[in-house]
């Protein structure tokens, strides 16, 4: 881990290296669900807290999963927090044509419906705050809120993967993890974890869950924020996607109500670098609707 990722993250009551707060985030094992979608597809999702409380959507980036939100989720007390796997990622199934967002966005409105969440808010990171926005302007009666976390709007590189390298064992497709932009800041003990859970073993040893033909040209954000009814939110990383003037379009398009939160020190992944800091940028902005 660099000096720079060395924060109170890191540097908190530590059991064998690991901050207690992490283990003890952990700790919280939550409820592993699956539902059918509309086309017959898997979809995977894991769910934390009590049903009557008010509903909470987290939406991970292109090649990540639910799991990525493992230490963030028990750390947004008061919900019923739910975090999907979007297909052709972790454990949902894959698509034989590709991905759409719009099929993505259908995957989460399923998802508030099996779980009766009464408007829920949805928190989407990077290209999840994309899926985000899609379900809540295809139904902007089913959700509260819209949190985009260092989601661009205006990013449209494209990146072209082949097909998985297959590892001999674990631990040598865990030193290989990387992030998709890469980040050099990431703490280690949730590299691990996360990348742990990426991986899944085939015919010959083991390679990563997600399908690398998530990855395709859309849209930019732009064209659908000003079609956006519901309220949003932007949770800005300061070494991330959003820079200053992107961050201010954005709240032009969507009619200057946008509130922003920025995390100093962050990198496009934030709950690899300053989970706390996110977890309690999503508390300040959780309040705020709530109020």
């Amino acid at each position: 881990m660099t000096a720079a990722a060395k924060g109170m993250e890191a540097t908190l009551d530590t059991q064998n290296g690991v901050p207690r707060w992490f283990s003890a985030a952990l700790a919280h094992t939550p409820e592993v669900r699956q539902l059918t979608s509309a086309d017959g597809l898997t979809i995977t999702y894991r769910a934390w807290g009590d049903r009557t409380r008010p509903g909470l959507i987290l939406i991970h980036g292109a090649g990540a999963s639910s799991r990525w939100w493992d230490h963030i989720a028990p750390h947004l007390p008061g919900h019923r927090v739910v975090a999907l796997d979007l297909s052709g990622h972790g454990d949902s199934g894959h698509r034989p044509a590709g991905y759409d967002v719009a099929e993505w966005a259908a995957e989460v409105s399923a998802v508030a419906v099996a779980e009766a969440l009464d408007r829920p808010v949805l928190v989407g990171h990077s290209l999840g705050g994309r899926v985000a926005v899609a379900a809540a302007i295809a139904a902007p009666e089913r959700f509260s809120r819209v949190v985009l976390v260092d989601t661009p709007s205006r990013h449209n590189t494209v990146v072209r993967l082949g097909n998985h390298r297959v590892y001999a064992c674990p631990d040598d497709a865990i030193q290989r993890f990387r992030t998709l932009p890469e980040q050099p800041n990431v703490l280690d003990y949730i590299r691990g974890h996360i990348a742990r859970h990426s991986l899944r073993p085939v015919r010959g040893g083991w390679t990563w869950k997600f399908d690398p033909r998530i990855f395709s040209t859309r849209p930019p954000l732009a064209q659908d924020l000003p079609k956006l009814t519901t309220p949003v939110a932007l949770v800005r990383c300061e070494h991330g996607m959003v820079p200053q003037h992107m961050a201010d379009e954005m709240t032009h398009l969507v009619g200057d109500s946008m509130p922003v939160i920025r995390i100093p020190g962050a990198g496009h992944h934030p709950m690899l670098d300053r989970p706390l800091a996110l977890a309690a940028a999503l508390r300040r902005l959780l309040r705020s609707s709530a109020a």
